[in-house]
């Protein structure tokens, strides 16, 4: 059976910190690990009319990532989450008028945004 559901590419970087991520078949985005920047363009390029998304979690340099925003393909409207190993965070949007948005994230905000996006499981709240 086919998996309709719009795919997040996550690229992780190999001391990136572990986080909750919502692999499972019920989960509301198909999620694709990378372990490679490269393999993570390769991808987007490939497919980027079936990704939602991309977040680069310590796979790429504050560089990479900007090179990557000037080369992405024309048809691809997602997000593209951008967190380096110090946890500071970038998120590019698409606007209105067809261009893109870059917002500066923190660490909360990034936790923010997984969950909202239902890409990890929330924690749970001790009573």
């Amino acid at each position: 059976m086919r998996d309709i559901r719009r795919i997040t590419l996550i690229g992780r970087g190999a001391a990136t910190a572990a986080r909750s991520w919502d692999a499972s078949y019920r989960a509301r985005n198909r999620i694709i690990f990378v372990d490679s920047f490269a393999i993570l363009t390769g991808a987007l390029h490939h497919a980027s009319q079936d990704v939602e998304r991309l977040v680069i979690d310590g796979a790429a340099t504050e560089s990479q990532f900007l090179d990557l925003l000037t080369t992405l393909p024309a048809n691809f409207a997602g997000d593209v989450l951008f967190v380096n190993s110090d946890e500071r965070a970038f998120l590019s949007m698409t606007c209105r008028s067809g261009g893109r948005l870059l917002y500066a994230m923190l660490p909360a905000d990034v936790k923010f945004y997984l969950e909202a996006q239902r890409l990890i499981t929330k924690e749970s709240i001790a009573a």
